[in-house]
C-alpha cells in the first residue's frame, strides 16, 4: 500500500479534499456572478445587448488600493477632464483613467451598490471636485450615496470607474451589460 494507488484504494476520503475545493471555488464564483448580474440588471425593461461577454462584465479581483483608480478620495480632491481615447474624447480623472455612467443611475441618485460597486468603484469625493481641461464646471456636482460618501456628478450623471480598466486610456467598460457608457465632453453617454 505504499504506492498512491494502494493509498487511495485503502483511504479514499482523503482525496475528496480537491474535489471539494472545487465544487466550493465553483460555488462562490456563481454567487459572485449571479450578484454582479444583479447590479447589471438595472431592473429596466431595454435591450440590454452588448458585444461585450458576461465575464467582461464581472471580475472576481476584489479592488485593492493598488487597483482602485488613485483619484478616489485621496486627500478630498477629485478632477473630472476630457482626454483622447480610443473611443474619442471621453471624460477622465486627473490620472488619465475612463470614468463612465450607468444606466439605471438615469441621472439621478446611484443605484451601484455592493457587488456592482466592487466591479464598479464610485468615484467619490471629500471635497469639492474641480473640473480639469475640456470639461465643464457647470456640469460638475456630487450626489450623495448610501454610506453618506459623496459621489461625483457630470451633467447628473453619477461617474464610476471600472475595475478592468488598468491602464490611462482603457475603456473595456464601454457597452458591458449594454448598460455601461463613457461620457463625451458634454456628459452625454457615448454608445
Amino acid at each position: 500500500m505504499s504506492t498512491e494507488k494502494g493509498a487511495r484504494a485503502a483511504h479514499p476520503h482523503r482525496w475528496n479534499w480537491g474535489t471539494q475545493m472545487r465544487k466550493t471555488k465553483t460555488a462562490v464564483i456563481g454567487i459572485f456572478l449571479l450578484a454582479l448580474a444583479a447590479c447589471g440588471s438595472g431592473g429596466g425593461t431595454g435591450s440590454s445587448s452588448s458585444s461585450k461577454t458576461p465575464s467582461e462584465a464581472s471580475s472576481t479581483t476584489t479592488p485593492t488600493s493598488t487597483q482602485t483608480p488613485p483619484s478616489t478620495g485621496v486627500a478630498g480632491m477629485a478632477a473630472v477632464q476630457v482626454a483622447s481615447t480610443s473611443l474619442g474624447d471621453v471624460l477622465v480623472d486627473a490620472k488619465g483613467t475612463t470614468l463612465y455612467l450607468y444606466d439605471p443611475d438615469n441621472q439621478g441618485a446611484p443605484t451601484c451598490y455592493q457587488g456592482c460597486a466592487t466591479a464598479w468603484p464610485p468615484l467619490v469625493v471629500t471635497g469639492k471636485p474641480t473640473v480639469g481641461t475640456g470639461a465643464d464646471d457647470s456640469k460638475l456636482g456630487t450626489v450623495a450615496r448610501t454610506d453618506g460618501s459623496m459621489q461625483v456628478t457630470y451633467n447628473k450623471w453619477p461617474l464610476y470607474y471600472f475595475v478592468k480598466d488598468s491602464a490611462k486610456g482603457d475603456t473595456k467598460g464601454q457597452g458591458v451589460g449594454g448598460i455601461w457608457w463613457v461620457l463625451d465632453a458634454d456628459g452625454k453617454a457615448m454608445h
